[in-house]
């Protein structure tokens, strides 16, 4: 009698060790056979359960944003408006090694986004989502009288957006200059002159 085989549970075996090599020796060495030899298969075992490599890369990077979402929602739990806010930009920022290495990760992926349009919708999506939050939490931060700003409120988002990501590249270019104690006062800086005079 042939050997069941869980199709689902191969398909995650393959994910989490394209992610693992992406976290420890960055994109590039994420080649089919290297995803291969981590996940124990053959190279044919890879073209059974995806259409292609970049089929795979793009299962890794939702695999990765599923596993920061979760922890995203464990941090904002009690949580709201600015408060939220500050946990969910702070969450996003390279302050510990697991961080470090998921913005390494999410960095990689850019590049790559670029020649592969499955991969940069999905980024594109999910930074949308991103947005969305920050520019929610933005406006109840706003009605709550946490913060006092004239100036439109997507455009804040999109600022505290690219402060993050700069943020983010320089710390893994620049880690001896930019450590997490200066990123957390930076990004602390920016949100404080979000806040009315008097508080």
């Amino acid at each position: 009698m042939p050997k069941s085989v869980d199709h689902g549970e191969r398909r995650k075996e393959v994910v989490e060790a394209t992610r693992r090599i992406i976290l420890r020796e960055g994109i590039e060495a994420a080649t089919t056979r290297a995803i291969a030899r981590e996940a124990g298969y053959s190279n044919g075992v890879l073209t059974h359960y995806f259409a292609d490599k970049d089929d795979i890369m793009l299962s890794a990077l939702r695999s990765s944003h599923r596993r920061i979402a979760a922890r995203l929602r464990g941090r904002l739990a009690g949580h709201t408006g600015l408060s939220a806010l500050r946990e969910l930009l702070l969450d996003n920022l390279p302050l510990d090694d697991e961080r470090t290495r998921e913005s390494g990760l999410e960095i990689g992926f850019w590049s790559r986004s670029l020649t592969s349009p499955a991969l940069l919708e999905a980024q594109r999506a999910e930074a949308e989502e991103l947005r969305y939050l920050v520019r929610s939490l933005l406006g109840a931060a706003a009605d709550a009288g946490e913060i006092a700003t004239e100036e439109d409120l997507g455009d804040v988002a999109e600022r505290l957006l690219a402060l993050v990501d700069g943020l983010s590249v320089r710390r893994l270019l620049y880690p001896d200059r930019l450590g997490a104690e200066r990123l957390e006062r930076l990004l602390h800086t920016e949100l404080d002159r979000l806040q009315p005079t008097s508080a």
